[in-house]
């Protein structure tokens, strides 16, 4: 059975659709809830994928959050094992921090619904097979993000052109694709715009948690490619979509 660990960094920003997806799966998961005080597993091994979420607080903000240091040496551990990970907002920043990426500064306040626009490469990608060039999404950020050097540019806004990258076997999403109706409505609780961005979710809902299920199963399916070649690619034809014709 896939086994996924979750990493947390708060109490509002939780799994989400990505929970929803791996339950219907039948995957198994633990979550580490570093907010709480509690411990990274020493051994990761025995987990097929790593999934760190979104939060508050800035990647390098490790003087008020102290596990953030110890997060981003695990992260870069679990990358050089090749372990598919996966990490969304804050989570995507951390994963760039480990595998090196120069310090990025702040894009100004991304909150609300953008079009994100899939790269070519994002569109040979395993994480963007079958899901539309263009995705409504969501986003709550103020720090850009940066690409670790040898990374791939999987996706972009005109505002805000790092939106999702891989490198190796991980993956970071600047925007939110987890977000569920009681999540974004605890986020946005004091915007303004609240009634517009509860109402776009619910105008989009089934094609958004669509794609989300989407995206996540394409990533599953790489840790299940890992898992079956017994760890052991890397840069491999694995990690890239089947062209026609191939098997």
């Amino acid at each position: 059975m896939e086994r996924v660990l979750i990493i947390t960094h708060n109490s509002f920003q939780g799994s989400g659709t990505l929970g929803d997806c791996l339950r219907s799966l039948g995957v198994d998961t633990h979550v580490t809830n570093l907010h709480k005080g509690e411990e990274l597993p020493d051994v990761f091994d025995d987990f097929s994928a790593v999934v760190t979420l979104g939060g508050a607080m800035n990647a390098y903000d490790d003087e008020h959050y102290p596990f953030l240091l110890r997060e981003t040496d695990f992260l870069g551990r679990v990358v050089e094992a090749n372990i598919p990970t996966l990490g969304i907002c804050l989570g995507a920043r951390l994963i760039a921090r480990a595998c090196h990426a120069p310090m990025p500064g702040k894009c100004g306040c991304a909150r609300g619904w953008q079009n994100v626009f899939v790269t070519d490469e994002g569109r040979r990608d395993i994480l963007f097979q079958g899901l539309p060039r263009v995705m409504q999404v969501f986003q709550w950020h103020e720090d850009a993000m940066n690409i670790p050097e040898g990374g791939l540019h999987l996706a972009a806004t005109k505002s805000c052109p790092n939106q999702a990258f891989r490198y190796r076997n991980a993956y970071g999403l600047q925007f939110h694709v987890e977000a569920n109706r009681d999540m974004l409505s605890q986020w946005v609780k004091d915007d303004p715009e609240r009634d517009g961005l509860l109402r776009t979710f619910d105008l989009i809902e089934h094609d958004f948690v669509m794609q989300a299920k989407a995206l996540f199963s394409n990533f599953l399916w790489l840790a299940d490619i890992r898992r079956r070649a017994g760890g052991s690619f890397e840069k491999s034809r694995a990690g890239v979509a089947p062209q026609k014709g191939t098997d």
